[in-house]
């Protein structure tokens, strides 16, 4: 008798730190406040091997004021080996009170669209935000090998000075389906910087070897953004993937008019590998 067993299906294979990091672009929209309730408290300690020597502590989740969705520059859309990694890369972001660095880093930028610009040297400061995981709409990405790297991204923003504006028009175009469909491809002028994100690993998140070694090459420059196109106040619901915040209710979230970009950089001249 002859039985017939359907193939397993391919694994997608992760990307490499550079094809994944370089590609990273964020929209950071702010949204209407939400209080996670009980205030979670999480501790976290950093990945990038600039920072592996910082101390790590212990933050509590603040009111949401961003939600950060993936986002093209001119029209560059990612290699199709990075797309699915990226274009569900979506981090809700929490205002956060913590110790600050107080250290000077060179930034250098990684994206294609702006490898023109020089070099920064940027002091930074204070802890402001934690940019964690999150599914919008309960829409997932096609593989389980996607979901898996992206449910253990987080990010601390500081504070940093000097706020040197970039001075650039860009055109940007939503990767995500889910606002994809509801925001259309805009031009905007990115202005002054303000923080720089940077991995952090939650206090009983075990990310595997294979996804730490991308995860803890993402540092993005946030920047303030001028549009001439205003979105209208787009109603999501979201929910955390992160193994950390897993318990955590459905939020819902209604992005606002304001935002920010946030690219990938370097710091003091180590570049992702790959």
């Amino acid at each position: 008798m002859l039985f017939l067993v359907t193939p397993p299906a391919t694994a997608v294979a992760v990307p490499s730190p550079k094809e994944y990091v370089s590609y990273l672009d964020l929209e950071c929209f702010a949204t209407d406040p939400y209080q996670p309730p009980g205030a979670p408290k999480v501790t976290i300690s950093h990945l990038n091997p600039v920072l592996a020597k910082q101390p790590s502590q212990t933050v509590a989740l603040g009111p949401r004021e961003q939600l950060c969705t993936p986002v093209a520059k001119n029209q560059v859309i990612p290699p199709k080996s990075v797309l699915e990694f990226i274009s569900f890369t979506d981090l809700a972001c929490y205002r956060t009170i913590g110790a600050a660095l107080n250290t000077s880093l060179v930034l250098s930028q990684l994206n294609p669209v702006l490898a023109d610009l020089g070099r920064q040297q940027v002091a930074v400061g204070a802890l402001q935000q934690l940019c964690v995981p999150v599914l919008k709409n309960d829409t997932v990405p096609p593989s389980k090998e996607a979901l898996e790297f992206i449910s253990h991204i987080d990010l601390a923003c500081y504070a940093i000075t000097p706020n040197t504006p970039m001075n650039r028009a860009l055109s940007l175009t939503q990767l995500n389906p889910v606002v994809a469909r509801a925001i259309r491809p805009r031009d905007v002028r990115v202005t002054d910087a303000r923080q720089l994100c940077v991995p952090v690993q939650k206090k009983g998140d075990e990310i595997p070897d294979e996804l730490l070694r991308v995860i803890q090459w993402i540092d993005l420059e946030k920047y303030d953004l001028a549009s001439g196109t205003a979105i209208q106040n787009l109603p999501l619901t979201l929910r955390h993937i992160n193994p950390v915040l897993r318990g955590l209710p459905v939020e819902r979230a209604t992005l606002l008019g304001r935002s920010q970009l946030a690219v990938p950089v370097a710091k003091n001249g180590n570049f992702p590998p790959g």
